[in-house]
């Protein structure tokens, strides 16, 4: 039987011995998001929240049919100078590393990573979700369906606006993925402080998160633990502007014929422009805030793991 072949950066291998607290990256966002050389630049920013929260960071790729668990600053250069580099979800994560090439990871194949190197935290800046008209297209975000299967905790800040967020929150209470706001009665929307849906549950406390967390494990279900932290109030954009700013990208992309696949991205570019790029800037904010406090919760979870043994 083929096994998955995984390469961990001295740095990261040695934290998971010791029991020290990793939280896993997703790549995507250093090949996918900001130009060369300010995706760089980021993705090093994120790595040091992540750092600050108290825990080591594991920033995840593929290359030469493996899964990389850990960059180092070099191959993080790499990654933001190279063109064409593919987004890898976890459906193409077997094709690509049978195929020897490399690949930038998703959330959904990060998660896939996680799990595979035994680390129990991600963070990202956001999910995806249930899109809007998803009751005539079927469009959900495989970000969903993977949370329904990996056993790692995920802490954001919500799902993008541009996403039908009550039938986001809908699908995870009916896939029994529990959702815990940190810092915030409701569910954020990435850049926008509120979705204006009410989380089902509030909890300040990093180490009765980490309880909950290994509790939901230990209780047996298979997937994950969804932890939101809202936007930083500096850094939000207003829910209403970016509500009307997103109504005109629809009408937009309507006009054009935009669906399927390229319409996230079509719709994140028009928001930026109506806002003045400031919803960009809002998402680069978010990613490193987001990042400190996942690293926060990876370091209480691992010291739930130390007072149990």
């Amino acid at each position: 039987m083929s096994t998955i072949p995984l390469v961990f950066t001295e740095e990261v291998r040695e934290a998971l011995h010791e029991g020290r607290p990793v939280v896993a990256l997703e790549s995507n966002v250093i090949t996918h998001g900001l130009k060369y050389p300010h995706n760089a630049e980021t993705a090093h920013r994120v790595e040091a929240a992540v750092r600050k929260g108290g825990s080591v960071p594991a920033t995840i790729c593929v290359e030469d049919g493996a899964i990389r668990v850990g960059m180092t600053e070099r191959d993080i250069e790499r990654f933001a100078s190279a063109p064409g580099i593919p987004k890898v979800s976890s459906r193409d994560l077997p094709i690509v590393l049978a195929g020897g090439g490399r690949g930038a990871t998703t959330v959904a194949s990060s998660l896939v990573a996680a799990e595979l190197a035994g680390i129990p935290f991600f963070s990202s800046a956001g999910l995806g979700g249930v899109h809007r008209g998803a009751e005539t297209t079927m469009d959900v975000s495989s970000d969903l369906i993977q949370l329904t299967r990996s056993k790692v905790a995920v802490v954001c800040a919500g799902a993008k606006m541009i996403l039908d967020l009550k039938l986001t929150m809908e699908y995870l209470e009916t896939q029994c993925v529990p959702v815990v706001s940190y810092g915030s009665d409701d569910f954020p929307a990435f850049y926008c402080a509120s979705s204006g849906v009410k989380s089902p549950h509030r909890i300040d406390d990093e180490d009765l998160i980490a309880r909950s967390v290994a509790l939901h494990w230990a209780a047996g279900h298979p997937g994950s633990f969804v932890v939101t932290t809202p936007p930083r109030a500096e850094d939000a954009v207003d829910s209403a502007e970016a509500e009307a700013a997103i109504a005109d990208a629809l009408a937009q992309a309507e006009r054009d014929g935009v669906t399927g696949q390229g319409l996230t991205k079509y719709l994140m570019h028009a928001v930026d422009r109506a806002t003045g790029g400031r919803t960009a800037q809002a998402n680069m904010a978010v990613l490193i805030s987001t990042a400190e406090v996942g690293g926060r919760m990876a370091a209480a979870y691992a010291r739930q793991l130390t007072d149990r043994s």
